[in-house]
């Protein structure tokens, strides 16, 4: 892939509250992406908890669409929350479909950046960090460095769930071009 074709990023936030702060981080990205960076967000409303039962009988069609549009994308940006010091459910859930089959599995072998957002201070660093450990089943690719870590984040967005502070959209930005980077360096 030369450095002129766009990359296309399979975006999904691990929330499903309309107002989430990483469901606005996830938009501030797709706004923020260089010209050669495409993000297309993908709801994971429609993808139901994960049960071996329910696969054997075929993946429901919000998983199918899903499975697809990650199978289209060149990269996977998962922007997570944090929950009681850990990954949400809703995060692990569109994980653990993505996985399976185990082999050949969409994730396989998939760039993948995380970032997230908190109103603690942590920034949502250890739901990142869990995050990371399903990665080594999958055999997926985790960008390593920069982090990004939106702490505060009641303070960083408006009431419209716009990124409003400049140093975090200046962060975003830088991360986006490392992310880029990583995903041509790994397609």
């Amino acid at each position: 892939m030369d450095a002129q074709t766009p990359v296309t990023i399979l975006g999904f936030a691990g929330s499903l509250r309309r107002a989430s702060f990483n469901r606005a981080l996830l938009r501030a990205a797709a706004e923020a992406a260089p010209a050669t960076m495409q993000i297309r967000i993908f709801d994971l409303a429609p993808v139901p908890l994960y049960n071996a039962d329910i696969e054997a009988e075929g993946d429901p069609d919000g998983v199918k669409a899903f499975k697809a549009a990650i199978a289209a994308a060149e990269g996977v940006l998962m922007v997570t929350p944090e929950y009681n010091h850990g990954v949400p459910a809703v995060m692990k859930n569109a994980v653990d479909w993505a996985s399976r089959p185990p082999k050949g599995a969409v994730l396989d072998r998939k760039p993948v950046g995380i970032i997230g957002a908190s109103p603690g201070v942590t920034g949502s660093a250890r739901g990142q960090s869990q995050l990371r450990q399903a990665f080594e089943f999958t055999n997926s690719y985790a960008m390593p460095q920069p982090e990004l870590l939106v702490f505060r984040a009641h303070e960083k967005f408006d009431a419209e769930g716009r990124l409003v502070d400049d140093a975090t959209r200046e962060r975003l930005a830088a991360w986006l071009v490392a992310f880029e980077a990583w995903v041509r360096r790994l397609s």
